[in-house]
């Protein structure tokens, strides 16, 4: 039977039914069709996902320093030279050595000084007797004074007589005081000759610091003949030591006498020496707008040197707990500085505003929001605004934090 006989055999009611279901069909593809353009139009709207890596916000230490290179030099240090010219017959401490405060390093050949002081003595024997015998011949004119004034007020005595008598008082009166500046002139001439008889024996003296220092440095030998004031050894002190660091404008005005300062040297990488800012230059240099920084190191068992290199940290201030978060979290929306938070269990970051105050390293201080905790991102922070969806992939996880959303581990 052909399709057009079969629809005209058809009753009412399958016609009826037949049409109905048609039209369901069509309002079903519509429904479907509509659907899938309005999901379409979400996926077309929503933002992507950024994947992150994660760092919690930290309570604890962190410290203000500024940082610099200097060059050990001794606390002080000086130069011993003879005061006398002369061979140097004896040296008796040599590099490296210690020595005391007042301890006779070095003689300078004596035989010459020896001399001068004995001929000095016999100079001041001398003038001693001429004293001794212009007081004797002065007392024997004064006393012919005496006599002759006596004679001459009753007549006795003429006026020539009397005159030639005070002549020779005079004269013995002369001749005494240049004996008695004689005898002076040779006590002094005698007391330089054992002065510098004296000064044969080169002593090594210092009026402050340590009673032990050391040679730094030999100038001459032994047997070398030395004008007065020619070097033979230096002693520098070695304990305590000190750092010259320079610092420029922005650093200067920060440092203060009296700062600790924390002293590490390549030498010896697992130590750290302790020290104190002791003195500060009142000007900069035009040449290098630097200022001069002395510090003094406790040295106490000599293992640093003057002429090594150091590294040097002082500490401006500190917080002893601190909300830190790592410096990389820091980015600027806008214009303000911030963090991303993380929401770890919705998977979104949200911007969060922030005051920073001590920056140390590869940590920053939080000063406000007081508050501040949970997860900052650390990486992807740049691609983020605020409330996107974040992935936290297994891999860039911090430790600590799960895929599942759940945060494990302690906050600093």
């Amino acid at each position: 039977m052909k399709l057009s006989e079969k629809v005209k055999a058809m009753s009412l009611t399958q016609k009826l039914l037949l049409t109905v279901g048609g039209l369901l069909v069509v309002l079903l593809l519509w429904r479907v069709g509509q659907a899938i353009f309005k999901e379409a139009n979400a996926n077309n709207n929503r933002q992507p996902a950024v994947a992150v890596v994660l760092s919690p916000v930290e309570n604890g230490l962190i410290r203000d320093v500024g940082r610099f290179s200097g060059t050990l030099i001794p606390k002080s240090q000086f130069v011993v030279a003879p005061k006398v010219s002369g061979k140097l017959k004896k040296l008796y401490v040599n590099i490296g050595d210690k020595v005391t405060r007042g301890q006779v390093v070095a003689l300078i050949d004596d035989e010459e000084y020896q001399q001068q002081v004995a001929q000095a003595e016999a100079d001041l024997k001398v003038a001693r007797a001429n004293f001794e015998e212009a007081r004797s011949a002065l007392e024997l004119a004064r006393k012919d004074l005496e006599r002759a004034v006596t004679l001459h007020q009753k007549g006795i005595y003429s006026d020539a007589q009397f005159d030639a008598v005070q002549a020779q008082y005079e004269s013995q009166a002369a001749r005494f005081k240049v004996a008695e500046a004689q005898v002076a002139n040779r006590e002094a001439a005698l007391e330089t000759a054992r002065l510098r008889l004296s000064y044969t024996r080169i002593i090594a003296t210092w009026e402050t610091g340590s009673n032990i220092r050391y040679v730094g440095e030999r100038y001459a030998d032994e047997g070398a003949l030395l004008s007065a004031n020619t070097p033979i050894i230096s002693i520098v002190e070695l304990q305590p030591i000190t750092a010259v660091i320079y610092a420029t404008d922005k650093e200067y005005f920060r440092i203060k006498v009296g700062q600790d300062v924390a002293v590490t040297s390549g030498v010896f990488p697992d130590q750290v020496f302790q020290g104190q800012v002791t003195r500060v230059a009142p000007l900069l240099k035009e040449t290098t707008r630097q200022a001069r920084i002395e510090i003094d190191i406790d040295n106490e068992n000599n293992l640093l040197k003057p002429g090594m290199f150091v590294n040097v940290e002082i500490e401006y201030d500190r917080r002893e707990n601190a909300r830190i978060v790592p410096y990389s979290a820091i980015v600027t929306r806008g214009n303000s500085q911030g963090v991303f938070i993380a929401d770890i269990e919705n998977r979104k970051a949200y911007f969060k505003p922030v005051k920073i105050g001590i920056i140390e390293g590869e940590k920053a201080e939080v000063v406000e929001p007081a508050d501040l905790s949970g997860y900052v991102v650390t990486l992807g922070q740049h691609l983020l605004q605020d409330g996107m969806g974040i992935i936290l992939p297994e891999m860039g996880l911090q430790p600590g934090v799960q895929t599942d959303g759940e945060v494990s581990g302690s906050r600093g």
